[in-house]
This record gives C-alpha cells, sequence and structure tokens, in this order.
C-alpha cells in the first residue's frame, strides 16, 4: 500500500463533536452575556456617580449664584467708575483734531445730535479755511516765481513742509518743449508732462495734507448714532420707581420734621441740645436722600455704559449698500497716507522791476485753475494731443502698506473716491515710492483693504506689573504689541516677517480712542467695524457673552495672562474658550502652565482638554467645581497674591483694558 488511509469520522463521533462546539458556544455567549451586563451595570453606575455628583455641583453653583452675581456686580462698578472720570475729564476745544477727538471719545448719549452737526461742521469750516490759505500762499508765491527761478532750468519750484502738510509748487517760467520731465529737488515727487503743458503758462501743485478732510468726517463707532436709547427697559422702569419713592417720601419726612421743628420753636422751654438733634437729623436725612440719588445715579449710568460695550461688539444686520462701479467702497477700503491735491494752475501775471519799485498785475479772481484736458479740443489736430499725465509719488513714511496700495480720485459731484481714470500703477516698496498715470488733476489717495489683517491667527493677553498688560495681536503679515497702563495705551513693537519695524507711534502714551484712531491712520487696523463680518470668516460669538467675557477677563488682567485657543472654534457660539495661566512677574514665563476656560456667560468652568488633545470635550477638570463667573472660579486655585492684585486694580486700568478687547473682538475674530 502507498499510504494509510484516512480514520473515517464516526457518525456518533461527529455528533459529539458538535454537542461539544454548542456547549462551548454557549458557555462563552454566557460569559459574553455577564460581563455585559456587569459592565453595563458599572457603566450605569457611573452615570448616576456623576449625574449626582453634576447635580450636587449645579445645586451648589445655584446657591452661590445670587452672592456671586453681586460681588460681581460691585467689582463691575469699575465701569462706570472709570466713564464718571472721563466725563470729569473731557474739555471742549475748537481745534480739528480736539473736535474730532469729541466726536470719537464722547458716547453718543453725551451728544446731541445738533452738537455733533455743530461740531462736524467746525472742523469742515476749519479745514476749508486751511485750503483757503493755502491758495492765497500759493498766488503770492507765483506772483514772483520769476525772481525765484533755479539758474538750470529757468523754471521755479518750491518745496514747503511742515508736521502735518506738504507743498510742492512748480511754475513753467521757459516753456521749453524739451523740458517735460518735472522732479522736485532732493525727493522723488514728480510728473511727466505733455507738450502742450510743457509749451503753457501754467504751474503744478501738489499739496500733500498728511490728514485726510476729503472723506466725510465719520466717527469711529457709527453705529452708536441712532441708538442713545438702547438702555434696557427694565432698568428705566426700576429708575423711574425708585425717582418716584424717593420724591413721594422726603417731602413727607420734611414736612414731618418741619412741624417738629416749629412745635419746638414754639415751647420755650426747649433746650438747645434738642433743636441740635432735629439739625442732625434734618442733615442726616438730606445725606441719606443724595446717596440714594447718587446710587441711582450710578446704577443707571452703569446700565448705559453696558448698552454702549454692547453696541460695539453688535453687529450691523444688512450689508451696506451696493456701491456704483468703480466706487470705492468705504466700508471695504480704507484711505492712508493722507491726500494729495494736485492742481494744474494758470500762471499769474509775474512781477516786473521799474526803477525802484517792483509791479505786478493782480487778478480779480484770484488763482485759476488751467483745465486739462480743455472742454473743447476743436483745434487740436491729434487725439493723442491730451495723453494721461504721469505722476510719481513718495508715500508717507509711517504708512504701512502689507499689498501693495490702491489709487483713487475723489469725484466731487458724487461725493466718493473712484477708481477710474488711473491706468498703469507701479509700486516700489523698498523706496515707497508709486507711479501711476492720471487723466485729469484733482485729490488723489491711496486705499488699502480694511481687513487685510483680519481674521488675527492668534493673541495674549500678559500682565506687566501693577495696572498694566501686554496685549500681542498676530496676523497673517504682522505681529503687534499694545501697552495698557491705567487709562493710556501705546503702541510697544511691530513685526513685519519677523523683523521689526520701527514707527512713529511707538513710545507714545494716548487714550484708547485715540490710539486706536492713530493706529488705523497708519494702516494697523486690527479693530474690526459693524460691517466687518461682511468682508471676513469670522468664529461668529453671540454678543452678551462676548462682552461679559471681555468684561471678566479685564477684571482678572492684572494677575493672569490669558491666550487664544484653538478650541474657541469649535465650541458654540454661545461658549467662548481662552487659556489662563496665573502671572505676578512683569517678566514672560517660559512654557506657562496653561489651563482651559469655557464661558458661556452665566456659566465659567475648567475643562479636562488641553491645547494639545486630539478632540474636543466639554467634560469638567478633575477636582473642580463650575461657577456664574471668571472671577470666582479663579478664586478656587489662584494665590492669595492674585487675589489682592486682581483686587487692587485701578478703575480705569480695567476699563482700558476691557475697551481694547471690545474693539478688537479677539473671541470672534481669531
Amino acid at each position: 500500500m502507498s499510504g494509510r488511509k484516512k480514520k473515517k469520522v464516526t457518525k456518533a463521533e461527529r455528533l459529539k463533536q458538535l454537542q461539544e462546539e454548542e456547549e462551548r458556544r454557549q458557555k462563552e455567549e454566557e460569559e459574553a452575556r455577564v460581563k455585559y451586563e456587569k459592565e453595563e451595570m458599572e457603566r450605569l453606575e457611573l452615570e448616576r456617580i456623576e449625574k449626582e455628583k453634576w447635580n450636587q455641583l449645579e445645586s451648589k453653583d445655584l446657591e452661590r449664584r445670587n452672592e456671586e452675581l453681586e460681588e460681581l456686580s460691585l467689582l463691575e462698578r469699575c465701569f462706570p467708575e472709570a466713564e464718571k472720570l472721563k466725563q470729569d475729564t473731557r474739555l471742549l476745544s475748537q481745534l480739528i483734531e480736539k473736535l474730532k477727538l469729541i466726536l470719537l471719545e464722547t458716547p453718543p448719549y453725551y451728544l446731541e445730535d445738533k452738537n455733533i452737526i455743530q461740531y462736524q461742521g467746525s472742523v469742515l469750516e476749519m479745514q476749508e479755511l486751511l485750503h483757503l490759505k493755502f491758495n492765497i500762499a500759493t498766488e503770492i508765491l507765483l506772483r514772483q516765481a520769476s525772481t525765484l527761478a533755479d539758474l538750470d532750468s529757468g523754471n521755479m519750484e518750491k518745496v514747503i513742509q511742515d508736521e502735518n502738510v506738504t507743498l510742492y509748487v512748480w511754475a513753467n517760467l521757459k516753456k521749453n518743449p524739451r523740458y517735460k520731465s518735472v522732479r522736485f529737488s532732493e525727493t522723488q515727487t514728480g510728473f511727466e508732462i505733455p507738450r502742450i503743458l510743457a509749451t503753457s503758462d501754467i504751474a503744478l501743485r501738489l499739496l500733500h495734507t498728511h490728514y485726510d478732510h476729503v472723506t466725510p468726517l465719520r466717527p469711529i463707532s457709527t453705529s452708536f448714532q441712532g441708538h442713545t436709547t438702547r438702555i434696557p427697559q427694565f432698568v428705566k422702569d426700576e429708575v423711574k420707581s425708585v425717582e418716584a419713592a424717593i420724591s413721594k417720601e422726603l417731602p413727607e419726612e420734611s414736612k414731618q420734621l418741619e412741624n417738629e421743628s416749629n412745635s419746638v420753636h414754639e415751647e420755650e422751654e426747649t433746650k438747645c441740645e434738642e433743636q441740635g438733634d432735629i439739625e442732625v437729623q434734618t442733615s442726616f436725612v438730606q445725606e441719606e436722600s443724595d446717596a440714594t440719588k447718587c446710587e441711582l445715579e450710578m446704577k443707571l449710568l452703569s446700565e448705559t455704559v453696558l448698552s454702549a460695550q454692547l453696541l460695539l461688539i453688535e453687529n450691523a444686520t444688512e450689508k451696506p449698500t451696493f456701491f456704483e462701479d468703480n466706487e470705492v467702497d468705504l466700508c471695504q477700503f480704507t484711505t492712508l497716507g493722507g491726500v494729495y491735491h494736485l492742481d494744474i494752475l494758470e500762471l499769474p501775471p509775474q512781477y516786473k522791476p521799474m526803477k525802484s519799485w517792483m509791479i505786478v498785475e493782480i487778478l480779480k479772481e484770484g488763482l485759476q485753475k488751467y483745465i486739462y484736458p480743455p472742454e473743447t479740443t476743436e483745434d487740436v489736430e491729434t487725439e493723442n494731443a491730451f495723453p494721461p499725465i504721469e505722476v510719481t509719488l513718495e508715500v508717507q513714511e509711517n504708512v504701512i502698506f502689507f499689498e501693495d496700495p490702491m489709487v483713487a480720485r475723489w469725484d466731487a459731484e458724487g461725493k466718493h473716491w473712484q477708481t477710474d481714470g488711473i491706468s498703469n500703477v507701479s509700486y516700489k516698496s523698498e523706496e515707497r515710492l508709486i507711479t501711476f498715470s492720471l487723466e485729469t488733476f484733482g485729490p488723489i489717495t491711496l486705499i488699502q483693504d480694511t481687513h487685510v489683517n483680519m481674521p488675527f491667527q492668534s493673541w495674549e493677553l500678559r500682565p506687566l506689573g501693577v495696572n498694566k498688560v501686554l496685549l500681542t495681536v498676530t496676523t497673517v503679515f504682522t505681529e503687534v504689541q499694545i501697552q495698557i497702563k491705567e487709562d493710556l495705551c501705546m503702541l510697544a513693537s511691530i513685526k513685519l516677517s519677523d523683523k521689526k519695524h520701527s514707527s512713529t507711534l511707538e513710545g507714545k502714551w494716548m487714550t484708547p480712542i485715540s490710539f486706536i484712531f492713530a493706529l488705523k491712520e497708519t494702516g494697523l487696523n486690527i479693530f474690526p467695524s459693524g460691517h466687518s463680518h461682511f468682508y471676513v470668516i469670522i468664529n461668529y460669538k453671540d454678543p452678551l457673552v462676548e462682552l461679559k467675557a471681555y468684561r471678566q477677563l479685564a477684571l482678572l488682567s492684572s494677575a493672569f495672562a490669558f491666550g487664544w485657543s484653538k478650541w474657541n472654534a469649535v465650541c458654540t457660539s454661545k461658549k467662548v474658550i481662552v487659556k489662563l495661566s496665573e502671572h505676578l512677574t512683569e517678566e514672560p514665563i517660559q512654557n506657562p502652565n496653561w489651563t482651559l476656560l469655557m464661558f458661556s456667560g452665566n456659566r465659567a468652568q475648567r475643562l479636562k482638554i488641553n491645547e494639545n488633545s486630539e478632540t474636543f470635550s466639554e467634560a469638567l477638570k478633575e477636582e473642580t467645581e463650575f461657577h456664574s463667573t471668571l472671577y470666582h472660579m479663579v478664586k478656587d486655585f489662584a494665590s492669595k497674591e492674585a487675589m489682592e492684585k486682581i483686587r487692587s486694580s485701578n478703575c480705569q486700568f480695567i476699563d482700558s483694558v476691557c475697551y481694547m478687547l471690545l474693539s478688537t473682538r479677539l473671541l470672534s475674530y481669531s
């Protein structure tokens, strides 16, 4: 035989195997069932324990909520107190910048519409007066152009400069057709003019105002206009009821005291001490009524300030009006570097020497503009006789363009900036020179996307000492560091492409609104407007939650560092998440021990996850509780020194930090 035959399995053996397999399967199923039931019981028990623990935490939070909110209310009195101080120091002045700052700094509930119109009118009148003076000065200068002519070219050029204005004037005295390139000495500013202008009795004037007075004057927070009565109705009702109670009670008390006083005077044997007691009692009632009125005033002011702060972060409900072709949308773009007023002027009669006199003809109509191109061109043989004029301008040094600037011209009829009639735009960023061709002269400005630095990539708020913090905002193009000290702000540093950039604003302390205004004028706009959410993809947060978060972060900012968290974009719009670390030194802490906080406006809690966790979870950190406010939550783990710093913070400092947080909208725009 070539091999063994395989043993044949009998039917009985086969049945036995099947029976053993079935018994094993049933045993495994029974073990699995028992294991599942045990695990399920353990899970349910854990859930029961967690739910019981959660209910205990909620009960504990509910029991102390009123007490915590009352304490928070006392801490937040810093905001109306700071507003009261600002009222006391707010002075009126008839200077342009002062008037602008009045319109920008004063909340609308303190300025009536007629005052706003009056101040705006005063600004415009003074600016017009300045330009009238510039025209007179230009005319006087051009009359004596022949006596100021350059020996080489035979033409006159003059550059006059001060802090806010630069005036360039060129007079075409020789009318040489080959002299078509105009460059002002020691500058790169100039023109390439066509032959027809090179042979005409003309003068070129470039008046560069480092401010923009052409664009209609608009306050930073235009959303305030028309919202002067946004005080909650329940506050108004409560104020009225308290006022009524005061007015009702005080006369009755006064009348009673008066009757008592009269009866005392009628009795001759009344002692002087009793009269003194009545005087003291009368004085006490008066002081009590004054204190009640003061308390009422502070409460009303507190709610008014709260409403004003809320308006800063409430988004506009309607998108801005659609614009005509080539019209500049001033919600999307910002004018930067001032306004360049380009004019071609008719050369006035020149001074002529006669014996020992200088005689000049003074035209009654004064300085006249030269129309280019002329309204009628019948006598001109070629169509290209009036080509565009090439203009080269030096960009103002303290202005930052993160992208190549666009050029816009002022449409005097439509009262807006527009981009047509301008071609061949070229920008040299290193030399800060912009060249373009212009079909007709008039006011010119440079514009940049308002939201070029939005949304932000990250942010951090870090204490620097007593009543002083450093706010760092990082964008795609730059890192901006702002110091806040008491009621002032200062630009600490700017980095462009990780390299430090110098700015004229560095080291200058200003009030928050003045600082924001100055920063925006230099192109460093990190301050969203009421329309910005139409142009930027944002991480929308409920305005009331966002407002409460900023107020409470400001309260804690003297002892705690706060920073951006990636999880803030993952949680719902009804909650915000930031990272926090106790910080009591002036120097930055290397690798701080960050903890994550979640806040919904009514509840604050520490999270179990950290910045490096793989998934998001709202699970509460072990051995922690939740509270009604961020202040009471940090009390659970903060040091005694940290809490003392918080309680001793200056009210103006807290108000300034809060205002800067409200203005940057870090929780929605990061």
